[in-house]
């Protein structure tokens, strides 16, 4: 679910649009039609979204899952609507400083395929490299790799398991990497100017899917040359 807590896995499903089950759920503020982020509301790096066969819950922080929209807005502090899969685009917001959570929002539109916030990142790929010594769920990438930078891999065809992917940019960061999380994860706007000073405010690449397929730890990546994408 966008924003809220991430988890590992040992092997994924990337099909046409990214990895199966990420991002597939929001929530949205129904009054302003603005999806939800950590950006502007923090505290949903504390909540966890749960798939199951009877669909999706939010496990809320002292409550435990719950899909009763009131509930979660009481936690969250603002009435939301639980969103699935809509095929629809949808509205994002970032601070204009992010530094200031009170500066002014500017908003965009995301891709409709999912809740990412980007319409060029299906699959996000990071460098165990580009993390230094930061805690790699500031940056919620969908595959770590190994090697210095994932920078490189920009222009070029993977095979990463029995999927393809073209990677087409470098993601730029905003306040949600400097946020605290639960596991001893501390507010530090360091982070974020240390990549504006370092690498201008970018970390991790972008991909699209080429081909749909099955990655799991301990893959080999592959460079099948340059993308067309």
């Amino acid at each position: 679910m966008k924003s809220l807590q991430g988890e590992s896995l040992a092997v994924a499903t990337v099909g046409e649009y990214g990895l199966e089950g990420d991002r597939t759920h929001a929530l949205r503020d129904p009054e302003t039609g603005v999806v939800l982020t950590a950006r502007r509301d923090p505290n949903l790096l504390y909540g966890r979204g749960v798939l199951s066969g009877d669909g999706v819950t939010v496990d809320v922080p002292g409550h435990g899952p719950t899909s009763d929209e009131a509930v979660i807005g009481a936690w969250v502090g603002r009435p939301v609507t639980l969103l699935g899969p809509t095929g629809e685009a949808q509205i994002y917001e970032n601070l204009t400083d992010p530094e200031r959570d009170d500066s002014d929002p500017v908003a965009w539109e995301g891709p409709s395929w999912s809740y990412h916030d980007s319409t060029r990142t299906q699959v996000s790929i990071v460098a165990v490299g580009d993390l230094r010594d930061w805690d790699v769920r500031r940056f919620r990438p969908n595959l770590v790799v190994s090697g210095e930078t994932a920078d490189a891999l920009v222009g070029r065809r993977l095979r990463i398991g029995t999927a393809e992917v073209d990677v087409v940019k470098q993601i730029g960061r905003c306040v949600m990497i400097t946020r605290d999380q639960p596991g001893g994860i501390e507010r530090d706007l360091e982070v974020l100017r240390t990549l504006r000073r370092d690498r201008d405010l970018t970390l991790a690449v972008g991909s699209l899917v080429v081909s749909p397929g099955v990655v799991q730890v301990g893959d080999e990546l592959e460079d099948l040359g340059p993308s067309t994408s």
